[in-house]
């Protein structure tokens, strides 16, 4: 077997990235060109990694990561448990926008949901 060839295999699908970079770029109303034109790269190559699973280069993988606060942890090692989410990273960066006032908002709502679902385990 050649090197190119076991390569090759082990190759990381990268499509699980591509789309998580999509949603942050959808969710942030970046065009597909806005963002290339950010990361310094075409639309075509974008295009490629959001829907292909294209790699990209690292500098521009780790801008991307970054930009759209993406845990790749959950793809690299699928089988563990990740420390945070995406979701739930996108949702701490939301959180530190927030004011006390804001927070206590947020937390109230939080505590609402865990009553309900106490409520709704008794009923069961």
């Amino acid at each position: 077997m050649s090197k190119k060839e076991i390569n090759n295999e082990n190759l990381f699908d990268f499509r699980g990235i591509g789309q998580a970079i999509k949603d942050g770029r959808d969710k942030q109303s970046l065009t597909r060109e806005q963002l290339a034109e950010i990361i310094g790269m075409t639309y075509r190559n974008m295009a490629e990694i959001e829907n292909c699973g294209q790699h990209p280069r690292f500098q521009n993988f780790y801008e991307l990561v970054t930009m759209f606060n993406i845990s790749v942890d959950e793809y690299f090692y699928p089988a563990s448990k990740p420390a945070a989410s995406t979701m739930r990273r996108r949702v701490d960066s939301l959180l530190d926008g927030l004011s006390d006032r804001e927070l206590a908002i947020i937390e109230a709502t939080i505590q609402g949901i865990h009553i309900s679902r106490e409520m709704g385990e008794e009923t069961e």
